[in-house]
């Protein structure tokens, strides 16, 4: 125990993430504090800081594609707001609710579970269907980490446990990964091992809502940030368009399997039907970057991170000290391979982009260890998803936030990061542990 002690301290990969951790919970600026972090990764390995920099640059495109996604889909997004089309969605969920708090947070659960699968637009929706809600909620008293669990729940339960959209290549990576790693997966079973951790996220956010943030939170009445008011909303023909353009942004990600394409896809009907004058599509693609740009380039850094970590091999070493320690318990090995999951991927903020990782690490050990194919998937999708919810870097928690935040009263750590990390990371933990033993 004492050699795995010393081993962690003295692991770049390990220092990195929890200076990290901390230097968010100090209120440091995510961006920053990865840039930081990656370069005391790279430093206390061994690497002289030019070639840090060239690592870390050079990773950021693995997440490339991402980061255009977020762009073009913030210019969707704005689109539709200044159309008209998110104040009248607005309307409509205000009447709904009519002061049942529940009510409110069963929609904005479904809608953001729908912008998984159904219209792949991920956390595009948060930044315009969130802040016109922002004064119903302070009227109920709601508290905002409730939303924030709520959020997180709709954008990360459908990739694990539903085969479609997000969930469809999350779930096609594992497959890909345990074959390249030598254990052949029909992709299609994957969610019928995954569904277990779905299962344990719904526990999770009924504990969130019901239990944890049931009681009121009193928010000041602050203005929202670019938020444009309206009597009483109409929906005009230019909204068809709009529903047209969400429609093909869907079917073109389907048939090509690329979300910036979809995108632009949708844009092109918007813009070519006038649902926007063209003359402000230069002021929507500017107020696309300012909604979503700085999450993109957040994923950008985390990428250039992770590439860091990789180069340097501390994860490896990191991996390779603990299993020497490995027990022979199928239920306790698991237990540490999911915790070195969840430490892996809340420093590196994505789920999708830690699977290879994990598989290489992963997969022979637990081929080693006797583990049947079933097994091998929960804990390859739990180590991997873990950290998602709770990592300042995650899109799952940036996202909320971006929407919450919008009169200066939700904190990113505090209010998003540390709720979903208990409320979801250790149901899947619990979970995981559950399917491993039910697929014995």
């Amino acid at each position: 125990m004492m050699e795995i002690c010393k081993n962690l301290c003295l692991n770049p990969a390990f220092i990195s993430v929890i200076l990290l951790c901390i230097l968010c919970i100090k209120k440091v600026n995510v961006l920053l504090a990865i840039i930081i972090s990656t370069i005391t990764a790279g430093l206390l390995a061994g690497i002289n800081i030019k070639d840090v920099m060239h690592v870390f640059i050079s990773g950021m495109g693995g997440n490339s594609e991402t980061a255009l996604s977020y762009i073009l889909l913030g210019a969707f997004a704005a689109t539709m707001a200044h159309s008209g089309f998110t104040d009248v969605i607005s309307s409509k969920i205000s009447k709904i609710v009519a002061g049942r708090k529940f009510v409110l947070l069963g929609l904005l659960t479904v809608i953001a579970m729908a912008s998984q699968n159904i219209v792949p637009i991920h956390i595009a929706f948060i930044p315009i269907v969130i802040p016109p809600l922002i004064g119903i909620m302070n009227k109920m008293k709601l508290d905002r980490r409730a939303v924030a669990c709520v959020l997180a729940f709709g954008l990360k339960m459908p990739y694990i446990a539903i085969p479609a959209g997000f969930g469809l290549i999350f779930q096609n990576l594992i497959a890909d990964n345990m074959a390249l790693n030598g254990v052949q997966v029909i992709r299609a079973d994957i969610w019928k091992s995954t569904f277990i951790l779905g299962i344990g996220m719904v526990v999770g956010l009924l504990i969130a809502v019901f239990i944890s943030y049931r009681k009121p939170r009193v928010y000041e009445d602050k203005p929202v940030i670019g938020l444009q008011t309206s009597s009483e909303p109409v929906f005009l023909t230019k909204h068809w368009w709009v529903i047209a353009a969400a429609a093909a942004t869907f079917i073109v990600q389907l048939l090509t399997q690329s979300l910036p394409l979809g995108a632009l896809v949708g844009l092109g009907i918007m813009f070519s039907f006038g649902v926007i004058p063209q003359d402000k599509m230069d002021h929507m693609m500017n107020e696309g970057i300012y909604l979503m740009g700085y999450v993109a380039f957040v994923m950008l850094v985390a990428a250039g991170f992770a590439s860091v970590l990789q180069e340097s091999g501390a994860i490896e070493h990191l991996v390779h000290a603990i299993l020497d320690f490995m027990p022979e318990s199928v239920l306790l090995s698991s237990l540490i391979i999911l915790i070195i999951g969840l430490f892996i991927t809340i420093g590196i903020g994505t789920s999708f982009g830690t699977i290879p990782i994990l598989a290489v690490l992963f997969i022979p050990v637990c081929l080693h260890l006797g583990f049947n194919t079933s097994q091998m998937i929960i804990l390859l999708a739990a180590a991997a998803a873990l950290g998602d919810a709770g990592s300042p870097a995650s899109d799952t928690t940036l996202g909320p936030t971006a929407g919450l935040n919008a009169d200066g009263q939700h904190n990113h750590i505090f209010d998003t990061c540390i709720p979903t990390f208990w409320h979801y990371n250790l149901a899947l933990i619990l979970f995981a542990l559950l399917g491993i033993w039910l697929f014995a």
